[in-house]
């Protein structure tokens, strides 16, 4: 029998140490050592296999190294695409997270209905039977003879399956179900991740496979596991949205082959993920005429301007000030409550303020500033901006209104909607160009905007 050694490993960073302790030394937490066993003949092989034969290596010059060998496909969802870069790389290890239900499996598996005339694909599902998976691909209409499955757990198991098949592509449903028996802890937990993970990202690379690899997210938002995990892969994906709602998200946390800023827009239809092109119309469509505590405004993710309604709700606080927000993060919204009052002469400080964003967007650019504010007073005021209305600048602590960048980028996309009136910082006017049927509204500061489409008085109670 192997003999074993006991380490033990920090739930919260994964740090490893051969001696228990109250609190990690690595990231200061307490309470989070677990003790995990490891057989000496793993070790023993992990050990060579870092040594390694030295005849097999050759030092090469950076100057002769191979940049050709970088071959991209597309998955046959432009959405997807988008994301990915311009589409998967071959050799690359792609890390799909989100919440439970929210339809990962379902991407994954249409890209397999569209890969299957041209590329081998291995779906290797550890939480679902194969007559599970065979009802879900013929509600999508997968049915493709390239398609293998394979219902499997066990990782020796998993890696002997794609030796013999020789897949061109592999998808493991998921992560935190595979488990190598060699360790003894429990399937999801720390260790059994990040091994799993190794020994999946070593097979990637050596044999040239693309791995799409699905992982659950835990109660704070982030992929369950050690965030090691998220420095081996080459691509981190998130697919957000509420479920409550049928669009979804899909953006980029890390991309080695491609920009980060990029984002997908899917819809929820009975037949899948339906790729949404426009999204600004989507998130415009409903949108309620002439009333008052709505504003829209023009945010740009990667490539892609967005329009985006932001709406607010100001009412009389009973005991202390609340503020309820959704898509915005909470302290910028504070702090531009707090601009509001003290530059803009609006007492919200003693009042409720709900602010939402339609659509599951998150407004993480200030470009958004000045839409949120004119959306609160326009609440607070109870006076209408008009439908035909929208908005973007960065509201500084002084008032003022700054610039943002790719101002005429956002410019055409508003424009494009049919909106016939902008607010624009003023100090750009000289960068932008004028659009047919679109006037332009500069203005320096808070103030100067509210008069401008609102015409505030300073007298006023919530």
């Amino acid at each position: 029998m192997a003999k074993q050694k006991t380490i033990y490993c920090c739930t919260e960073c994964g740090n490893e140490t051969a001696n228990w302790a109250g609190k990690c030394p690595s990231c200061g937490a307490w309470n989070t050592l677990t003790e995990v066993k490891l057989s000496s003949d793993r070790r023993s092989r992990a050990a060579s296999s870092s040594r390694g034969d030295t005849a097999n290596y050759r030092l090469k010059r950076i100057s002769e190294l191979d940049t050709t060998a970088e071959i991209r496909f597309r998955t046959g969802i432009s959405e997807f695409d988008r994301v990915l870069g311009g589409g998967a790389v071959a050799g690359s290890l792609i890390l799909v997270g989100g919440a439970p239900g929210i339809g990962k499996s379902t991407l994954l598996l249409q890209m397999c209905g569209s890969l299957e005339k041209d590329r081998k694909v291995l779906y290797v599902t550890g939480e679902e039977s194969e007559r599970q998976l065979k009802l879900r691909a013929m509600r999508l209409g997968v049915d493709g003879g390239k398609i293998y499955v394979l219902a499997e757990t066990d990782m020796d198991n998993i890696i002997a399956a794609i030796g013999r098949a020789n897949p061109d592509i592999v998808i493991i449903d998921s992560i935190q179900t595979v488990s190598d028996a060699e360790i003894s802890s429990a399937p999801g937990s720390l260790t059994q991740i990040r091994e799993c993970t190794m020994r999946i990202m070593r097979t990637a690379k050596d044999n040239g496979l693309t791995v799409f690899v699905v992982g659950h997210i835990n109660k704070e938002g982030s992929i369950a596991g050690p965030k090691v995990l998220e420095h081996m892969v080459d691509c981190v994906l998130y697919f957000e949205g509420e479920r409550s709602t049928s669009f979804r998200i899909l953006r980029a946390a890390k991309n080695r082959f491609g920009s980060t800023n990029e984002i997908g827009v899917f819809e929820m239809a009975d037949k899948g993920l339906r790729c949404v092109e426009n999204p600004s119309e989507v998130f415009l469509s409903g949108r309620p005429e002439n009333s008052p505590g709505t504003c829209v405004s023009c945010i740009v993710e990667g490539s892609r301007p967005i329009l985006a309604e932001v709406q607010a709700l100001v009412t009389p606080a009973n005991y202390n000030a609340a503020r309820r927000c959704n898509g915005i993060d909470y302290n910028r919204a504070a702090m531009l409550l707090a601009v509001l009052e003290k530059r803009g002469g609006l007492p919200v400080g003693n009042c409720d303020a709900y602010i939402n964003v339609i659509g599951g967007l998150s407004l993480d650019e200030p470009a958004a500033d000045l839409a949120t504010i004119l959306a609160v007073a326009s609440s607070f005021l109870d006076r209408p901006l008009g439908t035909d209305l929208a908005a973007f600048g960065e509201v500084g602590l002084s008032g003022e209104i700054r610039s943002v960048s790719s101002l005429n980028q956002r410019l055409g996309e508003i424009s494009r909607l049919g909106f016939k009136r902008c607010v624009i910082p003023a100090h750009v006017w000289d960068e932008v160009k004028q659009f047919k049927g679109l006037e332009l509204i500069p203005v320096k500061s808070v103030a100067e905007a509210m008069a401008a489409v609102l015409g505030k008085k300073r007298e006023q109670s919530c």
